[in-house]
């Protein structure tokens, strides 16, 4: 298991944690009880593969991660707001399924806090398009493919530069734009093809999702198996 090493500074980043954790707080369950379309697509996908062990990044106060631990998933939640775990350990009680869910405060800036090939495979809902710089996404890419197991499938989503809010309200620079106080890296193909190098990459999938209405893509990946030699 790696080392925390110090970050550097990223104001966007920075303020977008303490964004979140007021949101959580004074909006609890925001995002409704109801599994995201992605995360409804990602268990068949999970399955494929033969996943038990899930790894969700940006859990927030749970909507995903619990419907993977209701289909039969072992879950580890990874958020950075204190505020939207503690909701989502709360629903995991009321639901019956407390055994199967584990959470853990991290920031994603960080390495992630577990050994290599611990598991099966991770979902990230608009997590790798936060106010994350392109060099802290490519670090956060590594990582993942580090704690997957070989074999191992990840489903991630993003905002792309085909969105209403690119190039709008705030430049941050590195494709990073703040609109409303949430602030976005809208990823163009060319970065998605290049986090995948070294994956299979199975899918890109175009689709929309709320009211504005976000335009995102749903990227389907999976880690080969390991050689014998």
């Amino acid at each position: 298991m790696p080392q925390q090493k110090r970050r550097d500074g990223n104001e966007p980043a920075d303020a977008q944690r303490a964004h979140w954790e007021q949101t959580y707080t004074t909006h609890p369950v925001m995002y409704g009880e109801d599994p995201s379309d992605a995360a409804r697509y990602a268990v068949d996908a999970f399955r494929a593969v033969g996943a038990t062990r899930v790894l969700e990044l940006g859990a927030g106060h749970g909507r995903d991660a619990l419907y993977f631990a209701r289909r039969g998933f072992t879950v580890r939640a990874f958020d950075f707001s204190e505020s939207g775990l503690e909701q989502l350990r709360e629903a995991a009680g009321r639901l019956g399924v407390a055994e199967r869910v584990t959470t853990a405060v991290h920031d994603v800036r960080d390495p992630l806090p577990l050994p290599d090939d611990s598991v099966d495979a991770v979902f990230a809902h608009m997590l790798l398009c936060m106010a994350l710089s392109t060099r802290e996404i490519h670090a956060l890419t590594g990582e993942i493919r580090r704690v997957l197991r070989p074999g191992g499938r990840l489903v991630h989503t993003v905002r792309h530069t085909g969105d209403a809010h690119y190039n709008a309200g705030t430049a941050h620079g590195d494709g990073i734009f703040e609109h409303g106080g949430f602030a976005v890296h809208f990823f163009d193909r060319a970065l998605v093809d290049s986090l995948a190098a070294g994956w299979f990459l199975d899918e890109v999938y175009a689709f929309e999702e709320g009211d504005l209405p976000r335009r995102l893509w749903r990227i389907t990946q999976t880690l080969p198996p390991r050689s014998d030699g």
